[in-house]
């Protein structure tokens, strides 16, 4: 893949206004489909590695990178060419049949995570799905559940998807208001309280679902000590421990998994994102054969869950991380991002939280919403996004050179001075 280098045009030709182009496209989209987006201003045309091109032909360097789901950048000429030779063969089977990716791809993502057995679906909110389901069975199959009971312990502030079932335990009113009447089971804790945790696992827990580290509540790591902390104590209560690492997994905070870097393993890993390589939707739930192996034919499914294609380029992907370059690479630009994020005025910024090559940056409400720095950035040539208020979020693809991430956060001081 091609490492585009920055250019003094990138900043120059860019405007905080729309093109014509750019315009017409937003117009149109605005008029034609759902609201249920606040994009950017930007029509991306074309993207190669950390940087995108507009349909007038400015380039933005990209520091979102599809919320984790571009870790390799985009069009990695590997995943590209993965996904090239298996259009040429087979895309979709079903799950009916057979067919000659899916084992390749099933034992080696078991491998990677340390587990036994996997079950494919497409988007992460999927798997977040099945993770529930299959908490839920193991719990009435194995554990002894009363039928009915079962009850699954959540944190607030998470992001696990928009499903029905996953915002009826989301504490975000804006995924959640109007949505009702809301699934039951679910019982909320505060985030990194191990202490209120303990007291609301019971009789009938089967499960407790969480973000080693919550992405969409603003980049927020827990407290040392505290997802060793929920491993001691699920493990003590017969319950599974649950690691959505849909956002912070396959290399984004240093390691393969961010659970590593508190010398947890989980019961369950909830993958996606990242898993399909930024080219197709990929996610899988990963565990041991006693909690997968719950599941019978019929009781649930998806046509295009571990599909020929899906397989291939997440195969591709695996393979990738195997050597650990990726995880080294998020590691050491990670700690340089989090050295310069640090640096920057103490007036400006509130706090810096964040792993690896992600991180949360709140800004003083006093230069701005979250939405008009990360507009203000734009037209510096910098794509970002916000969250909560006046945080802005960064998490550049791990293929980002340390030039042009330096680039991007002199863009950041620039918009922050001005």
């Amino acid at each position: 893949m091609s490492t585009l280098s920055t250019s003094s045009s990138t900043s120059s030709s860019t405007s905080t206004a729309a093109g014509t182009a750019s315009a017409q496209h937003i117009a149109t989209a605005d008029e034609k489909s759902a609201h249920n987006y606040h994009p950017l201003p930007v029509v991306v045309a074309t993207a190669d590695g950390a940087w995108v091109t507009d349909v007038e032909g400015r380039r933005y360097l990209d520091m979102l990178a599809g919320y984790s789901a571009l870790n390799f950048g985009h069009r990695n000429e590997r995943l590209i060419e993965a996904a090239k030779a298996q259009l040429d063969r087979v895309t979709l089977t079903s799950r009916a049949f057979h067919h000659d990716r899916y084992a390749q791809f099933a034992e080696e993502l078991a491998a990677l995570c340390g587990m036994e057995m996997v079950l494919p679906m497409n988007t992460g909110a999927e798997a977040v799905e099945t993770a529930v389901k299959t908490a839920r069975k193991w719990g009435y199959r194995v554990k002894g559940v009363p039928d009915g009971r079962a009850e699954i312990v959540v944190a607030e502030n998470n992001f696990h998807g928009r499903t029905t079932t996953i915002v009826s335990f989301s504490t975000d009113e804006e995924a959640r208001a109007d949505h009702g009447p809301y699934t039951p089971g679910f019982r909320t804790v505060p985030y990194g309280d191990l202490a209120a945790l303990e007291e609301a696992v019971g009789e009938h827990t089967v499960a407790v679902l969480l973000e080693p580290i919550q992405g969409e509540a603003g980049v927020l790591v827990p407290p040392p000590g505290y997802l060793a902390g929920v491993r001691e104590l699920t493990r003590a209560r017969g319950v599974l421990f649950i690691a959505d690492e849909i956002q912070s997994g396959l290399g984004r905070t240093g390691a393969t998994f961010a659970c590593e870097q508190e010398g947890v393993v989980p019961d369950m890993y909830v993958l996606g994102k990242a898993l399909g390589g930024g080219v197709v939707p990929v996610s899988a739930v990963v565990s041991s054969r006693e909690v997968l192996g719950v599941h019978r034919p019929g009781e649930h499914g998806s046509t295009f869950g571990g599909n020929p294609l899906a397989c291939a380029v997440a195969l591709e992907v695996l393979e990738m991380l195997r050597g650990g370059e990726y995880q080294q690479r998020a590691q050491e630009l990670g700690e340089h991002l989090h050295r310069e994020l640090k640096l920057l005025p103490s007036g400006a910024v509130r706090e810096v939280r964040g792993r690896g090559l992600w991180a949360g940056v709140d800004i003083d409400p006093s230069y701005g919403t979250g939405r008009q720095i990360s507009e203000r950035l734009m037209a510096e040539g910098v794509l970002v996004k916000d969250t909560h208020g006046s945080t802005i979020r960064l998490a550049p693809p791990l293929v980002i050179t340390k030039e042009d991430l330096d680039w991007g956060l002199d863009r950041l001081r620039t918009v922050l001075a001005g």
